[in-house]
């Protein structure tokens, strides 16, 4: 399973509506498995099957920056990443502000 969470560090609170795709990677291609739009707490559970490979999540912020009428530099933010141990879970959070963001695998 893979899993994020969206925190705008600029206000302190979860990121709501944030569109989020997943894709894997294959011969160079992006293939989107799949898209959702994170909860009232920012949050995202992708059923996704459990293989390993390169993945690539691709929060799309400006849509969040724009609907509150706040400036910002970034349209998008992909975060790419390999998937090795198909026994665990990986959360994969993305902390956010309208001129930076930064994430880390999480548990």
């Amino acid at each position: 399973m893979i899993s994020t969470h969206i925190l705008d560090t600029s206000v302190g609170n979860p990121a709501p509506e944030v569109k989020v795709e997943l894709y894997i990677v294959q011969d160079g291609e992006n293939k989107l498995i799949e898209s959702s739009n994170t909860d009232s707490d920012g949050r995202i559970k992708f059923n996704c099957p459990s293989r390993p490979g390169h993945y690539k999540l691709v929060f799309h912020i400006e849509e969040y920056y724009t609907s509150q009428g706040v400036d910002h530099f970034f349209y998008n933010a992909p975060v790419a990443f390999k998937i090795s141990d198909t026994n665990r879970n990986y959360h994969v959070p993305l902390l956010v502000n309208p001129f930076g963001y930064s994430t880390y695998r999480g548990s």
